[in-house]
């Protein structure tokens, strides 16, 4: 049968949807699920008969209709961490400032002056490595930028950005309920200090959204769900799994979290470990007085709790969608550390089912190596790198 398609709601650059209007387009969509005539008739039903499909919805926990009004919200000074919890719940489209590729400006002064120190360093063995024999690739814009993505492992994981924040009408009331419920818990279950800031800025975040015209208790959790960024199940280890499906743990720093958790197919959390670890940029890792300054200067902020804290990281997928994701991080212009977890993650479930001879193993044999994404049969790149290091795998930057 044919399918055709209509656009029935818009999203419109400056137009600010009045709640009433959400609430409307949430009711007149679940009326399709009975649809007697065509969509056209049911959109100009009576008022009274949409506002009386709203109640019994909302009443009847029929909540889904209101998924299909969206708004964009701007989110300023929101702290990195809250960005992450936002952006580890599914439902959502993001655009964050990136310190990736922005020097870092707005940070208290004892990060600041470690930043702009490491900036310099990391400027300075880029440079040396790696430019004379790849100057192409390692243009002075490019080792700034590098250097300027390693530098940020100093900064607080608690540092304020800027967010383009994309989300429905349903899911916003959800998250609000869901933020109001960890506040909650960890009032009344945490003592580690990490999780109290995490609370005092998710209040912020809370009183932010009550600003807004959207809160509707009709539209709160009522399932006993939970924010997905933390993982609650300290009472046991992480069991890992290896199959169609899979579940591994590892560390990593948040920084590299941050960047996982953007494989929406993938499912991630994370837990603090008993005693504070740093990320060590492998590029000054093998310098051991360069490393050793690197961890002094990360236990010097560790009350700022650093993006180069590593905790424990909870991956959970397919074998199909690991696959996806090293297509994307596989790759010389990826963040360094998820590009190698990435590697050890694959190789750990390969040799895992290759134990065992489950067929998942042949899936993954063609991934299954330290080599980039160029290298795959089935990937073809649009802008080869030429760095032979990174091609390989073996770069350290």
């Amino acid at each position: 049968m044919e399918i055709k398609v209509n656009v029935i709601a818009s999203t419109k650059i400056g137009y600010k949807a009045p709640k009433e209007e959400l609430d409307k387009l949430g009711g007149l969509t679940a009326g399709i699920c009975y649809l007697p005539d065509t969509t056209e008739k049911l959109f100009s039903e009576p008022e009274e008969k949409t506002e009386r499909r709203i109640g019994l919805t909302k009443g009847s926990g029929h909540h889904s209709p209101y998924d299909h009004g969206e708004f964009t919200l701007e989110l300023i000074g929101i702290p990195k961490i809250i960005a992450m919890t936002l952006n580890n719940e599914k439902m959502y489209t993001t655009s964050e400032k990136s310190a990736r590729y922005k020097v870092m400006q707005d940070v208290p002064e004892d990060q600041k002056v470690l930043y702009d120190k490491w900036l310099e360093i990391f400027k300075q063995e880029i440079a040396k490595k790696y430019q004379s024999a790849y100057p192409n690739y390692f243009t002075d814009q490019k080792i700034t930028k590098l250097a300027q993505e390693n530098a940020r492992y100093l900064t607080s994981v608690f540092t304020p950005t800027t967010m383009a924040y994309t989300t429905s009408y349903r899911q916003f009331n959800i998250l609000y309920s869901l933020i109001k419920k960890e506040i909650k818990r960890i009032e009344t279950e945490e003592t580690h200090p990490f999780y109290k800031k995490y609370a005092e800025e998710l209040q912020n975040l809370a009183n932010a959204f009550e600003t807004l015209p959207y809160l509707d208790k009709d539209l709160f959790d009522a399932k006993g769900r939970s924010l997905s960024l933390i993982d609650h199940r300290t009472d046991r280890p992480i069991i890992k799994q290896y199959g169609d499906v899979y579940q591994i743990s590892y560390k990593g720093s948040f920084a590299q979290l941050a960047q996982a958790h953007r494989h929406r197919t993938l499912s991630y959390n994370f837990r603090l470990l008993p005693q504070a670890e740093y990320f060590i940029p492998p590029i000054i890792k093998e310098n051991k007085t360069l490393a050793l300054s690197w961890c002094k200067d990360c236990e010097s902020l560790a009350d700022s709790f650093p993006q180069g804290l590593l905790v424990e990281i909870v991956e959970q997928g397919n074998l199909e969608n690991l696959i996806l994701k090293a297509k994307e991080r596989k790759c010389t212009y990826a963040q360094l550390e998820i590009n190698r977890q990435t590697t050890e993650t694959i190789m750990e479930v390969y040799n895992e089912l290759e134990k065992t001879g489950h067929p998942g193993a042949e899936e993954l044999k063609p991934y299954a190596k330290k080599s980039s994404r160029c290298t795959f049969g089935d990937y073809v790149c649009t802008s080869p790198c030429g760095f032979k290091e990174g091609i390989t795998g073996e770069r350290t930057i």
